[in-house]
This record gives structure tokens, C-alpha cells and sequence, in this order.
């Protein structure tokens, strides 16, 4: 049975998930997973180690090929084939300690040439960054790392925004201020996916909770988003 919201078929949906499963070499990570991502939600995956939640996010990402099932996104593609409509923050920040927040932007804006992208000011004033600011990453709080990562994923206005555990290691004032940052990006369409350990943290933005037990949907609840 397919995860979907009601009046699917009446829907417009970014992602399917058609019976997906991924196996490294007698592991199973993921098992005939079927899932329906509606375009403009927010969809939180939440689930213990090892239930397949990063796995999914990678897969959607077009970082990983499923082994048995199928996977498309905008209407029919697969994630490889438009990969630059996507956007994925890895749990790992994926950024250079020694530069600043801009000079990291301007390092992964280069490998867009010939694309329409944000400038690098655009995107940390989008996450509510100051440009200007001279501290190398190093010396950053963890909040103000994730939020530059972020701000790195934005930088080529993503339709689909995957974000692997994006609360990781942050105070509460800086989850709150993230979480709101992500009720703005949904708008416009923007569709968002988080594997998260802290619900309680995504509740506020969550339109659906889809819970993986050992590779398999557990269940697909609505969420009461507030924001």
C-alpha cells in the first residue's frame, strides 16, 4: 500500500516512491518502501538508527540507485537526471573551516557556472547571515554551520529540499530560528524532507510524519503544522 495523503489522485506530487528497496550486499536498508510526496509540504522522517531514513534522502537525492523499484520526481524524472532541481544537506557540513561563510559560497557557486543561481550574499542573508562576516567557519557556532549549510544547498534555488538531520547538535533558540527559516522556503512550492531524532524540534513545520522501522514505513501521519 502506497503512503499518501488523501485525495491523492487528484494531487500534484513531487516525488513517488514505488516500491523502493535498497539492499548493501545482504543488508536490507530499505523494503518496498512506496511513498507520495505532494508539491509545497513538508514531510519529516523520523525513525531509529539504522531504519532506512538517510538511505530514502540519498535515494531522492539521486545519490543512490534504488536496487529493486522505482523512483521518479517532477513528473516522471529520476533524481540523476535533475539533480541540479535538488537540493541535499548531508549530516556532515560539507564546508571549509579555514574560509568564511561567503568565501565557502563563492567556492560551491563557481561549480554552477552557466546556471542561475543566488549570489552568495543572497543566500546567507536568506538564512539570516551577514555577509560581511569576517570569522572563519571554525569559529562559528553550530547554529550559525548549519545555517551556512544551508545557505549553500539554496544557492541554486532548489524545488526539492532534502536536509539530513539539520537540528544536529543545535541549542533551542538556534532550532527555533532554523525551523523558521524552512516555514519560509516551503512557500512557493517548495517541497522539504528532514530526517530528524528530535520531532518534537520539525513539529512546528511538519504538513506529514512518516515514521521507517527497519526499512519499512511504520506509519504516515499528518502533522499539525503551525508555521
Amino acid at each position: 500500500m502506497t503512503a499518501q495523503a488523501p485525495e491523492a489522485a487528484r494531487s500534484t506530487f513531487c516525488a513517488r516512491l514505488e516500491q523502493v528497496s535498497k539492499l548493501f550486499g545482504s543488508f536490507a536498508a530499505l523494503r518496498q518502501v512506496s511513498v507520495e510526496l505532494e508539491l509545497g509540504r513538508c514531510y519529516v522522517l523520523i525513525g531509529e538508527n539504522g531504519a532506512g531514513k538517510s538511505t530514502l534522502l540519498r535515494i531522492l537525492a539521486g545519490l543512490l540507485r534504488p536496487s529493486h523499484g522505482k523512483v521518479t520526481v517532477f513528473g516522471g524524472h529520476e533524481p540523476h537526471e535533475v539533480r541540479e532541481r535538488i537540493g541535499y544537506m548531508s549530516h556532515a557540513p560539507m564546508l571549509y573551516d579555514e574560509l568564511t561563510g561567503e568565501e565557502n559560497l563563492r567556492y560551491f557557486a563557481s561549480l554552477y557556472a552557466g546556471r542561475p543561481c543566488l549570489t552568495p550574499a543572497e543566500a546567507l542573508r536568506q538564512v539570516g547571515l551577514d555577509p560581511g562576516l569576517a570569522r572563519p567557519l571554525g569559529q562559528y557556532s553550530q547554529g550559525m554551520r548549519q545555517r551556512t549549510s544551508l545557505a549553500r544547498v539554496l544557492l541554486p534555488a532548489p524545488e526539492l529540499l532534502l536536509l539530513d538531520e539539520p537540528f544536529s547538535n543545535m541549542d533551542v533558540e538556534s532550532v527555533r530560528q532554523m525551523v523558521e527559516l524552512l516555514a519560509r522556503f516551503r512557500q512557493g512550492n517548495r517541497t522539504i524532507v528532514i530526517t530528524t531524532h528530535q520531532r518534537e524540534s520539525a513539529a512546528p513545520i511538519a504538513d506529514w510524519i512518516l515514521r521507517l522501522q527497519a526499512g519499512r514505513v511504520a506509519s504516515f501521519e499528518p502533522g499539525s503544522p503551525t508555521l
